[in-house]
């Protein structure tokens, strides 16, 4: 069933599928939008699955108002009356999981972040990068960010699948300076996390972020290391079935 949920002064789009088991939730990369859990979906077909698109992604409209993406998934699983969840996050959506485990331990059943964003990780400065993507985005120059976004996240090949992805995000980009609001940091707080928890990364992801997938499970205590084979930032259209049965099996019966 797809709904649209109020955020704030804004909406989302969000699809809720009926199933059992515990709730899974979906949450989306900075370089995509809710279609890239497409090839997912079908193996958890008669699972209990939400995903929604962040304010300005894909089906989403853009943002008016301040955000962030802790409020808005403790918004969109408030409107659902969803009390604990499994959260499979990647990138953008992998820091929103990590925030929300840290301030609701007791509301997360299990974490499977896939090549996660970590707020509070040490990231080395580039300022030839950083300079790239400010003048595309002072320009408003969509198609720029689109092919930037490919060259960063898509070395395992600019596909249909991963261009769609790239187009459906990069819009998203435009404003977020102005509207998405940064969570705390919770790199020195992962020692915290009791929830099982697994982390995956590509082996063709950048290695800044192979970094910051590997940093981060060595920290989450006991957590479970999966390297991905020929996969980059976008490991659900990459390695669909692996995906797949690790939700599951953190999902449990």
């Amino acid at each position: 069933m797809e709904l649209t949920i109020p955020v704030g002064q804004d909406t989302v789009w969000a699809e809720h599928l009926a199933g059992d088991g515990v709730p899974i939730v979906l949450l989306h990369p900075g370089i995509g939008d809710s279609r890239v859990w497409d090839p997912v979906l079908p193996g958890l077909n008669g699972r209990r699955v939400v995903r929604y698109d962040v304010r300005g992604y894909g089906r989403s409209p853009q943002p008016t108002g301040e955000f962030s993406l802790r409020g808005d998934l403790e918004t969109v699983l408030g409107q659902l009356n969803l009390e604990r969840v499994l959260l499979v996050g990647c990138s953008m959506g992998g820091r929103a999981a990590l925030s929300f485990t840290l301030a609701h331990p007791e509301r997360v059943h299990g974490l499977v972040l896939l090549c996660p964003g970590v707020s509070g990780f040490p990231m080395p400065e580039e300022p030839e990068l950083d300079a790239e993507y400010d003048g595309l985005i002072a320009k408003r120059d969509v198609e720029g960010l689109v092919q930037l976004g490919l060259r960063l996240g898509a070395a395992a090949g600019a596909d249909d699948a991963a261009v769609a992805q790239l187009r459906a995000s990069a819009p998203a980009w435009l404003d977020q300076d102005e509207y998405l609001k940064p969570d705390p940091p919770v790199y020195d707080r992962l020692h915290e996390i009791q929830a099982p928890s697994v982390v995956m990364v590509g082996d063709k992801d950048r290695p800044i972020l192979a970094a910051v997938a590997g940093g981060t499970s060595a920290r989450i205590p006991g957590c479970e290391f999966i390297w991905l084979p020929g996969a980059d930032h976008l490991p659900s259209l990459r390695e669909p079935q692996l995906v797949t049965d690790t939700i599951l099996r953190f999902a449990g019966d």
